[in-house]
C-alpha cells in the first residue's frame, strides 16, 4: 500500500520515486485525496533534493493526464504554442500571437495564458485592461477563435491539467516556484495538452525571472526540449536575457499600449528583435520555409499592419472595444504619476528586473495572492534604458498609481533598481542561445 507519508519520506532521504509513486501523488492532488500540507511536504523536499530526468518526465506525464486533452481537431494547419517561463514587462506573446496569425501561412497559435502573481505580470491582466475584453471563454469559443483569426490568448482551462494548476498555486505561496524540474513539469504538461504539434519555448534568463544564471537557464531549456522531444513536439527554446526588464513599459495597461506600439512598427528595438525572432521561430518550427525567410515574413507583418489589424480582431472577439488597439489615447489614466529623476549624471549600467517588478507590483500593478485585485492603470514606464547617457535632474522613469502612499512606495524599491555608473556598459545581446 502507498502512503503519501512514505513518498515524502523517500525523497527527503533524496532517493528516486517510482512512477506508482508520482501517479499515486498526482491522483491525490487531482481527487482532493493529499491535503496541501502534504502536497506541499514534497514540493518542498523535492525543492532540496531534486529531480532526476526520468522522474521529471514521469511527473510530465501525470500531470498532462490527470485532466483532458485539447485536440483542437477542427483546425486543420499546423498549431504552435509559445510559452515564457515569466520576467518583468515581458508582453510578447501579445505581439507574437498576432504576428505569426497575420503571416497568413497555415500557422494557428492557441495560446493559453495566465495571470501575474508578485512581481511578474501575466498575459490575461495586460490584455484585459482594454476595455470590455473577458479572457475567461469556453474551450469552444477558444477553439473558434484559434480557428477564425489564427490565434488566440485565452485564460487555462480548468479541464487541461488540473493537476498542474493546484501545484502551481501551492508553489506561489511556497517558495517552490524556483525548482527546476517542477517549472519544467508544470510548463510541458500544460503543453502537452493544449493540442499544439511544435512548442517554442523562451527562458528567462537573470534577475527578473526564475532561473539567475544562464547555466540554469540552459539545463531548464535542455530539460524541457527533451519532454517535448519524447511526447513526439518539435520543441525548441531560446535562451533570452532577462537581466532588466523587457521593453520600457512595466504593468498592464501601459505594456499593453507598448505592444502595440511594436505591432505599429515603432517598438523598442530590442524588444521588436526578440518578438521577430520567436515569430520566426514559430514559423520555421511549422517548416513554413526556412529561418532567413521566417524572420522576414514575421518582420513584414509588423510594417504592413496585419499585426495590429489581429490584435484588434482578438479584442473585439473577446467583447473589447477594439478602438483602443488604434486610439492609446483611449486608455484609463492612472490617478497619480510621479517621475524618478537621476541625482548624478553618467550612464545608466543596470536597471534591476527584479526590483523594477517589485516596485509595478507596490503600485498596484501584480497581486500577492492568487485572486486579489490589481490595477490596470497601474505602472512604470522606463525613460532611460541600460547604456543610455543621463545627467543630473533628468527624468528617468515615470510611475503611475492610484493613490501618493502607493506612489511612493514604488518608488523606493525603482531608485534602488537603478545603477549610475561612469562608463558605458556592454549590452548583453537579447537572445543569448538557442536550443
Amino acid at each position: 500500500m502507498i502512503r503519501m507519508h512514505d513518498i515524502i519520506a523517500k525523497k527527503q532521504s533524496g532517493r528516486e520515486l517510482t512512477e506508482e509513486d508520482i501517479a499515486f501523488f498526482v491522483k491525490g492532488v487531482t481527487d482532493g485525496s493529499i491535503p496541501d500540507y502534504q502536497a506541499s511536504a514534497l514540493l518542498m523536499a523535492i525543492w532540496f533534493k531534486g529531480m532526476s530526468e526520468e522522474e521529471t518526465i514521469l511527473l510530465t506525464e501525470c500531470l498532462a493526464d490527470s485532466g483532458e486533452i485539447n485536440e483542437l481537431q477542427s483546425i486543420k494547419g499546423k498549431k504552435v504554442d509559445k510559452h515564457s517561463t515569466g520576467g518583468v514587462g515581458d508582453k510578447v506573446s501579445l505581439i507574437v500571437g498576432p504576428m505569426v496569425a497575420a503571416a497568413n501561412r497555415g500557422v494557428y497559435v492557441p495560446k493559453m495564458a495566465g495571470r501575474g502573481l508578485g512581481f511578474t505580470g501575466g498575459t490575461l491582466d495586460k490584455l484585459e485592461s482594454c476595455k470590455g475584453v473577458n479572457t475567461e471563454i469556453s474551450a469552444e469559443e477558444f477553439e473558434a477563435i484559434v480557428r477564425e483569426l489564427g490565434f488566440c490568448i485565452a485564460g487555462q482551462s480548468k479541464r487541461l491539467a488540473p493537476a498542474e494548476s493546484r501545484l502551481s498555486a501551492i508553489r506561489d505561496v511556497t517558495c517552490t516556484d524556483n525548482s527546476i524540474p517542477l517549472i519544467a513539469a508544470g510548463v510541458m504538461s500544460k503543453k502537452l495538452t493544449g493540442g499544439s504539434e511544435c512548442i517554442v519555448l523562451d527562458v528567462k534568463c537573470g534577475s527578473g525571472s526564475f532561473c539567475k544564471t544562464q547555466r540554469d537557464a540552459l539545463e531548464l531549456a535542455r530539460l524541457m526540449v527533451r519532454i517535448g522531444a519524447k511526447a513526439k513536439r518539435k520543441t525548441v527554446a531560446l535562451i533570452t536575457d532577462m537581466s532588466a526588464p523587457l521593453g520600457c513599459a512595466v504593468g498592464n495597461s501601459v505594456e499593453l499600449i507598448e505592444a502595440i506600439r511594436v505591432l505599429e512598427g515603432r517598438g523598442d528595438e530590442r524588444l521588436t528583435e526578440l518578438c521577430i525572432t520567436v515569430a520566426a521561430n514559430m514559423l520555421y518550427a511549422a517548416n513554413v520555409a526556412d529561418y532567413e525567410a521566417c524572420f522576414a515574413i514575421a518582420e513584414e507583418t509588423l510594417y504592413d499592419g496585419s499585426a495590429l489589424d489581429k490584435l484588434a480582431q482578438l479584442v473585439e472577439r473577446l467583447g473589447g472595444d477594439k478602438r483602443y488597439i488604434y486610439d492609446t489615447n483611449l486608455f484609463e489614466e492612472s490617478n497619480v504619476t510621479a517621475m524618478l529623476v537621476a541625482e548624478k549624471s553618467g550612464y545608466i549600467s543596470k536597471i534591476d528586473a527584479y526590483e523594477v517588478g517589485r516596485a509595478a507590483a507596490l503600485l498596484g500593478a501584480g497581486r500577492e495572492r492568487i485572486g486579489g485585485a490589481i490595477d490596470h492603470t497601474a505602472g512604470i514606464i522606463l525613460n532611460k534604458r541600460v547604456g543610455d547617457r543621463i545627467e543630473e535632474g533628468e527624468a528617468l522613469a515615470t510611475l503611475q498609481a492610484s493613490s501618493i502612499e502607493r506612489a511612493q512606495s514604488g518608488m523606493e524599491h525603482l531608485f534602488r533598481a537603478v545603477t549610475i555608473g561612469k562608463e558605458k556598459p556592454k549590452i548583453e545581446k537579447i537572445v543569448l542561445r538557442v536550443i
